[in-house]
């Protein structure tokens, strides 16, 4: 969460129980420090249009008492500020999570919020690059660099992502002491969970350039990537410099550090690779968060299907009598 706490005009018999909320899900669910204050936002978010909308601030008996038109009302305002469908969905999800954990404790009961129904959220799949142009984008990602070093850092942290399948917080978040120079490497992925990934010699060759150049003298627990003050690499860095490639390679909007880590994904099914061992790989809670790389191959055999099938491009099949 951020230093500076997010103030929720909330009653004062309904405060402590908001910050138990809070603390349940960093330290019980152990979410992320980023969920946690997305969720802290919304909280802030629903009491100040309670506040607004009854007058007054609430507390557990407002918050007891309220109706489902009261919450379609905080709905319908949400969607006038001009939140999109996945975060207004996000925004519910957090809310609802709220009363359950008020009604859990034994705080407070209140049935509406059930019968909320949040917005339908189009189907997505992921949107990989080819395996020729994600080896391009690592393999350029150092050419746009200001100092050599920082050239050989991005190559070396986006050679994680589609050598590994990592998220971008889960390299950043690696110390000095966990630097993937074996064959395999330790991840803390979501939720506080481990996993193991296979490292390719490629991918620790990247990671060594780069610690042999690096001008900061780091210790086991320092962040193995830093930035050009040595301090811990910042996501926006990395999301600039995929931006700069984009631009740089003729690569469409999709093409984002988060696209290597399904690039990962959809290139191992492609090969061949095993569902429930790729689910393993990228740290997956559920199968189903996985299951979408089959879309994304399917519609690649579709697009193939298309361009070389006669049947598909209208024509009649050659025959040979």
């Amino acid at each position: 969460m951020s230093d500076a706490p997010i103030h929720i005009p909330a009653a004062a018999d309904a405060v402590p129980h908001i910050a138990d909320w809070l603390s349940y899900l960093a330290h019980t669910r152990r979410m992320s420090a980023h969920t946690v204050a997305a969720y802290s936002r919304d909280v802030a978010d629903f009491f100040g249009f309670l506040q607004m909308h009854q007058g007054g601030l609430a507390g557990l008996a407002e918050l007891r008492a309220l109706q489902i038109s009261d919450f379609r009302a905080w709905l319908a305002q949400r969607r006038g500020a001009g939140l999109a469908s996945a975060s207004l969905a996000r925004t519910i999800s957090g809310i609802r999570n709220f009363f359950r954990f008020l009604n859990k404790s034994g705080v407070l009961e209140n049935s509406a919020i059930g019968s909320l129904r949040g917005p339908k959220i189009p189907h997505g799949i992921p949107k990989p690059l080819s395996a020729p142009m994600a080896l391009r984008v690592v393999a350029d990602a150092g050419d746009l660099a200001n100092e050599p070093w920082i050239g050989l850092r991005d190559v070396a942290v986006l050679s994680l992502l589609y050598g590994c399948g990592l998220r971008v917080s889960e390299a950043l978040g690696l110390p000095r002491s966990a630097a993937p120079l074996g064959d395999m490497l330790r991840i803390q992925g979501k939720g506080g969970k481990q996993r193991l990934a296979p490292v390719l010699p490629v991918v620790a060759l990247a990671v060594e350039a780069y610690l042999a150049q690096c001008p900061y003298r780091l210790g086991p627990g320092d962040p193995l990537f830093v930035g050009a003050r040595g301090k811990r690499l910042n996501p926006r860095i990395v999301q600039l410099g995929m931006q700069r490639l984009r631009g740089a390679l003729g690569l469409p909007d999709s093409a984002t550090p988060h696209a290597l880590r399904h690039s990962f994904a959809t290139h191992l099914l492609s090969a061949g690779g095993d569902l429930r061992t790729i689910q393993e790989l990228l740290g997956h809670a559920s199968l189903s968060s996985t299951q979408r790389y089959t879309e994304v191959d399917a519609a690649r055999l579709l697009d193939v299907y298309a361009g070389a099938h006669p049947r598909a491009r209208g024509q009649a099949p050659v025959r040979k009598d």
